[in-house]
């Protein structure tokens, strides 16, 4: 399952962007914005797998808002201004709809976005571990032997046998390291690993018998983590 957010300042099309999301199976659209403040911090707190994002926006330029992203997820770009398709793949868009675009080819751009985010992942499965820096020395960690990853202050806590380790790096640091597919953040202090899990409701979840709370802006997870059980 592909998990999404739209942006673009006119309800209207959002509203289209959310029916065409509604029929195609391998979508979940997670949430819509017209204000650019409030995506930015959703992105920033939450893994997105792709990004429907109008260009041509009343506070800010689209292309510009992806380029200033930490965290850039594929992106579709929508506009009513032909003029603007250059800038969108000056950024590696995955695709560029031009208003107004029928589902016809709004599906067919998804099908690309699809096939990208696929290659992203089994690029991802190559990788196996991680390199932290502990006290002075720089230590490798299996991603298999992660139980937990906790926040503490400036530094992570990660949770390994026999004993845990303590890197100065943040939870936003170690998630971009880290495969979406495998690790899901639930709460601003908690990055788990989905495989790990042993079970789960929409507040909290389990993992190696320690109840982790999901955090009120992280309400996707649960969605997230039962089309994973499926």
């Amino acid at each position: 399952m592909i998990h999404c957010i739209a942006i673009d300042d006119e309800p209207l099309a959002l509203q289209l962007v959310a029916e065409y999301c509604q029929r195609i199976s391998f979508l979940h659209l997670a949430k819509t914005f017209t204000n650019t403040d409030e995506a930015q911090t959703y992105l920033a707190e939450n893994n997105v797998d792709l990004l429907f994002l109008d260009i041509q926006m009343p506070d800010i330029n689209g292309v510009q808002f992806y380029k200033n992203l930490t965290k850039k997820p594929p992106v579709i770009f929508t506009t009513a201004f032909k003029d603007y398709a250059v800038d969108g793949f000056n950024v590696d868009a995955v695709d560029y709809l031009l208003k107004p675009f029928e589902y016809d080819r709004f599906l067919k751009a998804c099908y690309k976005a699809k096939e990208y985010i696929e290659f992203l992942s089994s690029q991802e499965l190559q990788m196996n571990s991680i390199f932290v820096k502990v006290n002075y020395e720089i230590m490798k960690i299996n991603l298999k032997d992660i139980d937990l990853i906790e926040a503490l202050d400036d530094y992570i806590k990660i949770y390994i046998p026999p004993n845990p380790v303590l890197t100065l790096m943040t939870l936003k640091n170690i998630a971009e390291k880290l495969p979406t597919r495998d690790f899901i953040r639930v709460h601003r202090s908690f990055i788990v690993p989905v495989a790990k899990v042993d079970k789960f409701s929409k507040t909290k979840l389990w993992v190696k018998g320690k109840e982790i709370p999901i955090g009120s802006s992280y309400t996707h997870v649960y969605d997230q983590l039962m089309q994973l059980s499926r």
